[in-house]
């Protein structure tokens, strides 16, 4: 009797556990927030992609009419395998680049932009450029009109477009001349191919042909992918031309790919001009379907077809979003609930097409081209953090993993700087070399971020492999920490610096030490390197311990925190009252630590809420905020910050955090969103309040579920 009653209850617990897991309809929640469109919009293209590849198209569904939006989101095709380079004709070295800078007693050499002598100009100007991520290609529609001109963007007319989250489709409708066009552009989950589907009398009249163009890059800060000049410096190739597909080779300088192309039906593939290729569907139907392939490699099989792809991009977006974590706020009152919701929507999709690959993503994912393409390795956390809170660790772990692949030349840094251990690149590119930086190369907070990935992974999945698998980066990145680290013997304690620059990047390198951020996150980092050792059995690091014991107190002065303890001026210059209020960090990003005072942290943030210059800000630094007020105890505060009202806060259509006319996507603004929200509902550890970053007053309605508690 007593079995039968304890079976009944824990099937009564495991049927509440189950409610409480599928609470939350969660493609009804994903779909409210479709994005459509009405309209040419420069700022409202979408993209259709898997992490490794992503695709951008205009209000056309293809990549109709780039230059209409080179000043807003662009219409990009990328991957992230494409990568070039210009001929080092002038045989330019790296070592061309390094400025000695005196630290501890000693010249250490960084790798740094210079203006003099020339020749050192030049080499630095050449490093930073090269390798460079490449616009693989232009897809968009051949239109033509009664009359045999081409169409303009100002003759497409009734547009009518949606993008289906949960499926990954993009449906878009338009009229020229009063005809419709009606087209179905998926993304291929698994390889680097798109498809589309295109149903319009158009199409039997001969006035909608696909086209096919090839850009070169133009060695920019940022390329869009609509520079059709400079065609004598590459060349495209058609190889294969048969009835149902074609094979095109593009080389551009030292890259070397291929567009593989097949269509359902008959359709002529023929060479327009140079690099520009129209692929001609037959008259005798009014529909017409194709896939596109763009590869390293010359494709080795049939490339799916629309219908395939289609069912691949249905199938495996369903399975994205029942997978992991899920908010819901309807039946909130307060207003910005839906948009915050919006917004935590479009970032979850925007995140896993443009930052879930095997590298660390740049800040403008695969749309386009800033600082040359290259990843920025101290943002790698606001790409990341948030796939292991969400309960999609796997796709941290794609990029965690691109660590090991670098880990050399990491190494090489230190050494070369007289450090030990493995120094991680700031600007860098697919294959980890370090490009020329004045701020980059000075910047330290990116060190500890592999100790925060090793560890999320293992706090996802607590087993020893983990541990085994990522031990020897946690420990060289811990024994760089160390030996970064300066023991002072006037003040006998170790500090960080001179000889770098905060993650407010408003202070002189020469001068700068002892940034309040960057010392809690030395502590953090190197307590839990050393608990690394303690999980594995080992002995502890004796040098690790000893930094921790003698590590400089976070500076104070009249009851704050400062930026660092070289600013005594840190709120009364206005220069250092901008940018990112990266101070906030220290209780926000990361847990209290020993050194941490949660009294001077509260003041800290109230004087930073107050007379912050909060429109010379980033994306980041909103939910950054967010979760400070969250650990600190004001959900008020924390909605206030997510929700506040400044230009870099702002979310596009499409859900691209917009900057400025420069960045007009910036996708840690996004990952940054959802890391807060995260913390929000799950807390961290030591927390055990439900919801602790949302007001209790009545007006927030907060149900979720599957996220992991912050550190």
């Amino acid at each position: 009797m007593l079995k039968k009653i304890t079976i009944i209850l824990l099937l009564a617990v495991l049927v509440k556990s189950e409610n409480l897991l599928a609470q939350i309809n969660r493609e009804v929640l994903v779909s409210r927030h479709n994005v459509v469109v009405k309209k040419i919009d420069s700022l409202a293209s979408l993209s259709v992609g898997n992490g490794r590849f992503a695709f951008t198209v205009d209000a056309t569904g293809l990549q109709s009419f780039p230059d209409r939006y080179v000043k807003g989101v662009p219409l990009g095709t990328q991957s992230q395998w494409g990568w070039g380079s210009f001929k080092n004709d002038l045989g330019y070295k790296i070592t061309e680049a390094y400025r000695y800078y005196n630290q501890y007693g000693r010249k250490i050499p960084y790798t740094v932009q210079q203006n003099e002598p020339l020749r050192a100009k030049e080499a630095t100007n050449y490093f930073r450029q090269n390798v460079h991520r490449l616009q693989l290609g232009n897809i968009g529609f051949d239109l033509i009109k009664r009359d045999g001109k081409p169409a303009t963007v100002n003759d497409i007319e009734n547009i009518n477009q949606t993008l289906n989250l949960w499926t990954g489709e993009i449906k878009s409708s338009f009229t020229l001349e009063g005809i419709p066009v009606d087209v179905i552009t998926v993304g291929h989950q698994d390889i680097d191919l798109i498809s589309a589907s295109v149903s319009s009398p158009l199409i039997a009249t001969g006035r909608l042909k696909i086209r096919i163009r090839y850009p070169y890059p133009t060695g920019e800060w940022a390329d869009v992918g609509n520079n059709w000049a400079s065609g004598e410096k590459h060349r495209s190739s058609l190889l294969n031309n048969t009835r149902n597909g074609g094979l095109i080779r593009c080389e551009v300088d030292s890259a070397t790919y291929f567009t593989t192309l097949s269509w359902k039906g008959k359709a002529q593939l023929a060479e327009k001009q140079q690099h520009y290729f129209t692929l001609t569907p037959d008259k005798t139907s009014k529909t017409f379907s194709f896939s596109c392939l763009i590869s390293e490699q010359k494709a080795q099989t049939e490339i799916p077809s629309f219908e395939l792809t289609q069912n691949n991009s249905k199938s495996q977006w369903k399975a994205f979003w029942q997978s992991g974590a899920a908010v819901d706020f309807d039946g909130s009152t307060d207003k910005r609930a839906f948009e915050l919701e919006r917004r935590i929507i479009l970032s979850e999709y925007l995140t896993k097409i443009q930052c879930s690959g095997d590298f660390p993503p740049q800040e403008t994912g695969l749309t386009y081209n800033s600082w040359f393409g290259k990843p920025h390795l101290e943002m790698h956390w606001w790409h990341g953090v948030h796939f292991a809170l969400w309960g999609r660790p796997d796709l941290l772990t794609r990029s965690t993993d691109w660590y090991f692949k670098v880990a050399d030349k990491a190494k090489n840094i230190a050494k070369v700087q007289g450090f030990e251990g493995a120094r991680w690149q700031k600007m860098t590119d697919n294959k980890g070399n370090e490009s020329p930086s004045s701020i980059g190369a000075m910047l330290i907070w990116q060190q500890p971020h592999f100790i925060t990935f090793a560890e999320l992974e293992y706090r996802s999945k607590p087993d020893k492999k983990v541990l085994e698998k990522y031990k020897d980066l946690v420990f060289k990145t811990a024994d760089f920490m160390a030996s970064f680290a300066h023991f002072d013997k006037e003040k006998g304690r170790y500090i960080l610096g001179p000889g770098l620059i905060p993650a407010q990047e408003r202070f002189k390198a020469e001068t700068t030490f002892n940034p309040t951020y960057e010392l809690a996150y030395w502590e953090w980092g190197l307590k839990t390197a050393q608990e690394w050792r303690i999980r594995l059995g080992m002995e502890r690091n004796k040098k690790w311990d000893d930094v921790v014991a003698q590590l400089s107190p976070l500076p104070v002065q009249n009851g704050v925190y400062l930026a660092a303890e070289s600013a005594p001026d840190s709120y009364t210059n206005p220069e250092y009252k901008t940018d990112h209020p990266s101070v906030l960090g220290t209780y926000g990003m990361l847990p209290e630590t020993s050194l941490l005072n949660k009294v001077t942290m509260q003041k800290t943030f109230d004087l930073v809420w107050k007379d912050w210059s909060w429109n010379d800000t980033w994306g980041w630094d909103f939910p950054m905020t967010a979760m400070t007020a969250a650990r600190l105890g004001m959900p008020d505060k924390a909605i206030d910050a997510l929700m506040m009202n400044v230009q870099t806060n702002t979310y596009l259509v499409n859900g691209h955090n917009y900057q400025d006319d420069r960045l007009r996507i910036y996708l840690p603004g996004n990952g940054g969103l959802l890391t807060a929200v995260a913390l929000m509902c799950a807390g961290w550890d030591g927390n055990n309040k439900t919801n602790p970053g949302f007001p209790k007053d009545g007006t927030w309605k907060v149900k979720w579920e599957g996220f992991k508690k912050m550190m």
